[in-house]
This record gives C-alpha cells, sequence and structure tokens, in this order.
C-alpha cells in the first residue's frame, strides 16, 4: 500500500462523518463532545484536503453535494473498522474498575435495575455506572452501550445474548376510569379512555386488537413515547395504560382492567461479543444475568 497517497486526517473523516449522519454541525458537536466552531474547522479542513465540497450551506442548514455522497460510504466504512478497532482493544482490558454503559427501557431503569445497580456497586465500588433509560434500540456495534436488555433476541451475529426470563403486562386504570366503562366493555370500547404512544401506535393497537379490543386512533385521549410519562398519566385517572405487573399490582391507585388479560414476551441482556472478553464487561454481564433473571422469575409469579 502506497501510505503517501493517504492525504487527510482521520480525525476530520470522522467530523465529516458524524455531520453528515446527525444532519448538522451543532448535532454532530454535540455527539463528539467538542465545540461547533472547531467541528467546523476540521469539517472545511478536510475539504481542503481533498480539494472538493462535501456540504453545501442553505437556509435548510447542511446538504452533502455530489462528491460527499460519493465518498460518504468509503467515509462509513473506515468508521466501522475504527469502531472494530476499539472494540477489539476495549475487549482485552482486564480490569473490573472503570466505567460500564448499561441500556434498558424506561420502565425497566426506573423501577429493576435501581436496587440492582446497588448492589453491584456494593461489589465493586470501582465501577461507574452510565444508565442509558431509552425505548429506543441502543447499537451496541456503535458503543451506544456496553450492555443492552432487550425484549427481543437479537439475530446480529457479533452480539451475544442471554436469556433472562418472561415479562407480564396489563392494562391499568384508577377506581374512576374503571367505574366509567360501559357494560359491554370490552366488547364496546367506543367511550373507553385509552393512553397510546406518539410512534408506536400502530402496533399498539394491533397488539390490543389480538386480544379482541378493536381501538381506533380516536379511541386514545393522550399519548406519549415515555412509558413513564405514559404510567404517570394512567396514576392520574387521564385513562387504562399498560405497564408490567410488577410495576402496576403494588400501585394503590390503580387496578386491572382485566385480572387474568396479560401480555407478555421475553427478556434478554445482550452484549457485544468482543466486550465479552473485556473483564469488567464479563463481570457485569453475568452479575445482571443472575440478578435480573430472579428478578422476572418473581415478577412472574
Amino acid at each position: 500500500m502506497n501510505w503517501r497517497s493517504v492525504k487527510f486526517d482521520w480525525n476530520r473523516a470522522r467530523a465529516f462523518l458524524v455531520t453528515a449522519e446527525e444532519g448538522s454541525l451543532s448535532a454532530a458537536s454535540k455527539a463528539l463532545g467538542i465545540s461547533q466552531p472547531t467541528l467546523g474547522r476540521q469539517v472545511a479542513a478536510l475539504e481542503e484536503e481533498l480539494s472538493i465540497a462535501l456540504f453545501e450551506r442553505s437556509g435548510r442548514g447542511l446538504e452533502l453535494t455530489q462528491a460527499g455522497l460519493e465518498l460518504l460510504d468509503y467515509v462509513r466504512a473506515m468508521g466501522e473498522a475504527a469502531s472494530s478497532l476499539s472494540l477489539a482493544a476495549n475487549g482485552r482490558a482486564t480490569s473490573i474498575e472503570g466505567e460500564i454503559t448499561i441500556s434498558a427501557s424506561e420502565i425497566t431503569a426506573a423501577f429493576a435495575l435501581p436496587p440492582i445497580l446497588l448492589r453491584l456497586r456494593n461489589l465493586y465500588p470501582g465501577i461507574r455506572i452510565n444508565l442509558v433509560a431509552s425505548n429506543q434500540v441502543s447499537d451496541l456495534r456503535r458503543r451506544a452501550a456496553d450492555i443492552a436488555i432487550r425484549n427481543f433476541r437479537p439475530d446480529e451475529p457479533h452480539l451475544i445474548a442471554r436469556k433472562l426470563g418472561h415479562f407480564s403486562a396489563t392494562l391499568y386504570a384508577t377506581r374512576n376510569v374503571l367505574e366509567t366503562l360501559s357494560e359491554g366493555f370490552p366488547n364496546d370500547v367506543a367511550d373507553a379512555p385509552f393512553i397510546g404512544f406518539l410512534t408506536e401506535n400502530s402496533a399498539y393497537i394491533n397488539a390490543l386488537a389480538e386480544r379482541g379490543l378493536m381501538l381506533r386512533e380516536n379511541s386514545f385521549v393522550a399519548r406519549t413515547d415515555s412509558h413513564l410519562v405514559h404510567w404517570e398519566m394512567t396514576k392520574a385517572g387521564i385513562g387504562i395504560g399498560m405497564v408490567p405487573v410488577e410495576v402496576g399490582d403494588p400501585e394503590p391507585g390503580v387496578g386491572r382492567v382485566f385480572q387474568n388479560q396479560v401480555f407478555g414476551g421475553d427478556v434478554w441482556l445482550v452484549s457485544h461479543r468482543e466486550l465479552r472478553m473485556n473483564l469488567r464487561v464479563r463481570t457485569v454481564f453475568d452479575f445482571l444475568a443472575a440478578e435480573l433473571a430472579a428478578y422476572f422469575r418473581t415478577a412472574g409469579t
């Protein structure tokens, strides 16, 4: 390989890649943790090094030029290679001390994990925990998290997964809401107030339809993508909402809409296979697997 033919700085290529993927300098600067002016200078320096314009500046922000589009796939491949290198290097770390990033849904992060993470901290005080509470699937290959708790089994070959158990959820409402339901409920749901979701409501409607609840979009009196807010709305008496039974059953202000009608699925603990060679990640992975398996086993009783 002619190394002298490579005449650009990788950091500047990374700045171009992240700006293209994030869509703006402000979003890219946040993703990289550097100032927007510094990022802008890196992109401009790469354009000068390559003697091409990568972006067009317009009233709508930044748009890739044709040259930028043609180079983007090459830079993405470089980003994947850099990520793989980082994973392989981090996978060989042997210290239990340091940061660990765990990704979980809002409900799992808020209700299941805090006491478990306290026990983890008591056992390994040198570990610093970053907990990503999100209902979006974290990209483990890009190191959005070291370990993720998911409600589905991943099929990517670079990931490893361990089944933790089964979760159960059902519909809840306050007594006042339950008293407003018609005698024909659930066959007649025309006047029943439901709380839904902003971006996944169609899937929610389909899941309820499989259980005989034929809802429409106008059946929902409130919607939110935050599962925690969804639960708070339910507790406030706005409408009927759904949460895991281990969260809903102990809540004194609400009751089950159906005593025996539950939804559920499997829970998986997931990590990148390279990171399983990292002593810190392997230790936390095995600890979480045991603790969460016990939690979901108890929650399912």
